[in-house]
């Protein structure tokens, strides 16, 4: 698929989603996905911030990139944290020559076979929400119109998960970002026990939780909390 079809596609199913009760880790899993489809990138993640600011991991492209970002978190260092501090763009053409700069990150990203990264904000009217990560195996920039293709679906990502800020006060719109961000533990159970029970990989898992979501037209963390819960039989997922 061409990459325009392939931004005009995402920007449809992102407006699908945009229903009373959507589910934000699965339009930021969508956002996730379609970069690497339509940029040349080898995987992409998001981090949100939690009310108080301590940044989460929230969905990616890969299990591999889930890994990576959580360490990021734990290590509290790398471009994302930089980017979301700064809310602007942060961009490291070589990891390998920003082991000062990143002492514990830039190892473990270039262990797990990235060489370059560009973060960006997720940035709207002066309040940054969190970042959108697009790492690549090869060294260098990324081209000047990728960089506008993604920044316009993290936008577009981030006024979704806003869009309702001038309606819901203040708590509520930061009770939705907690939601989100815990119901990422709850997702994260059911792809385990998928994974196990069926012996496929995680990201595998992943794949069928939500699949059977969009098929059954369920939401992602409601399908997920009944696997955990044992009132949905792992087997109806299919394969």
């Amino acid at each position: 698929m061409a990459r325009e079809s392939i931004l005009v596609a995402t920007l449809v199913e992102l407006a699908d989603n945009l229903v009373d009760n959507y589910d934000v880790i699965d339009i930021l899993t969508v956002m996730s996905n379609r970069c690497v489809e339509a940029i040349d990138v080898d995987a992409a993640g998001v981090m949100l911030a939690m009310p108080g600011g301590e940044l989460q991991f929230v969905a990616s492209s890969s299990e591999s990139m889930r890994v990576l970002e959580l360490f990021q978190i734990q290590a509290n260092e790398g471009p994302c944290v930089d980017c979301y501090a700064a809310g602007a763009p942060v961009l490291a053409k070589a990891l390998a020559e920003l082991e000062e700069r990143w002492p514990r990150f830039a190892p473990r990203a270039l262990a797990q076979g990235f060489r370059s990264v560009h973060c960006l904000p997720m940035r709207l009217r002066g309040r940054t929400i969190g970042a959108l990560n697009l790492f690549s195996e090869a060294e260098g920039a990324l081209d000047a119109n990728d960089v506008v293709l993604a920044q316009g679906l993290a936008d577009v990502a981030t006024i979704a998960i806003l869009q309702h800020q001038t309606s819901l006060n203040s708590k509520l719109l930061n009770d939705q970002l907690s939601n989100a961000l815990n119901s990422r533990i709850i997702i994260e159970q059911a792809k385990g026990m998928v994974s196990q029970a069926t012996t496929c990989d995680m990201d595998q898992a992943f794949a069928r939780l939500r699949r059977y979501a969009r098929d059954h037209n369920e939401r992602l963390t409601d399908v997920a909390t009944r696997i955990v819960d044992g009132t949905l039989v792992i087997g109806v997922l299919g394969s």
